[in-house]
């Protein structure tokens, strides 16, 4: 009796693993995960290559962001980021990392910028989850984002998932899930994934700097 339900219950669990795949199939979840992770492949690759040929041939980078921690206090710079990933992403994350590398304390300073961009995105999305207080402004975002919504509401926590780790505007996704009141729970536990994008960023780049 207990060999069948235990059958039962694998059978079930492919049931919904095969329902579940044929919907990412359908809704074409798969070829947007593909498309999205080329392009972040090739924005990182083309990030490297532009740094190496202005460090060649125009700037010393080593210089500039030594000069970056010698001048700036780190509070300052937190700061700054905090706004950045809270505000549409206005900074890339890795010129973030690559000034965390000349710290006296790099792997701390990489996991106060990640705990920045998580609570950055947290504050987008309490910001997004407020938007209907005030209306012209909230269906003009709706507008602007309207494709991230609409993926958002098909795949939900996958999308916070891409989001945080793939070259989609962290906040943006969380500024949707605000706007369509999406699980916060849910949205804490995928938006985690934003800490993995950092070390596996700072892999690459504390190898540069």
């Amino acid at each position: 009796m207990a060999q069948n339900n235990k059958t039962i219950t694998n059978q079930s669990g492919i049931t919904k693993l095969s329902v579940l795949n044929r919907y990412y199939k359908i809704t074409h979840f798969y070829s947007f995960l593909k498309s999205t992770a080329i392009k972040g492949g090739i924005v990182i690759v083309i990030f490297v290559a532009v740094l190496l040929a202005l460090e060649y041939f125009f700037l010393d980078f080593n210089s500039l962001l030594n000069t970056l921690v010698a001048t700036y206090s780190p509070k300052i710079i937190f700061s700054f980021f905090l706004l950045s990933e809270t505000v549409l992403g206005l900074v890339p994350p890795e010129i973030f990392i690559a000034w965390a590398s000349k710290s006296g304390t790099p792997w701390l300073f990489l996991f106060t910028l990640a705990t920045m961009s998580y609570v950055g995105g947290i504050i987008a999305y309490f910001i997004g989850n407020r938007l209907f207080l005030i209306p012209a402004v909230k269906n003009h975002i709706e507008n602007k984002i309207a494709l991230h919504i609409s993926n958002l509401r098909r795949w939900g926590g996958l999308f916070v998932f891409i989001g945080a780790m793939l070259p989609l505007p962290h906040s943006i996704v969380s500024l949707a899930c605000g706007l369509i009141k999406y699980n916060f729970k849910h949205y804490l536990l995928w938006a985690l994934f934003r800490y993995v994008r950092f070390v596996i960023y700072a892999m690459v780049i504390f190898q540069i700097f």
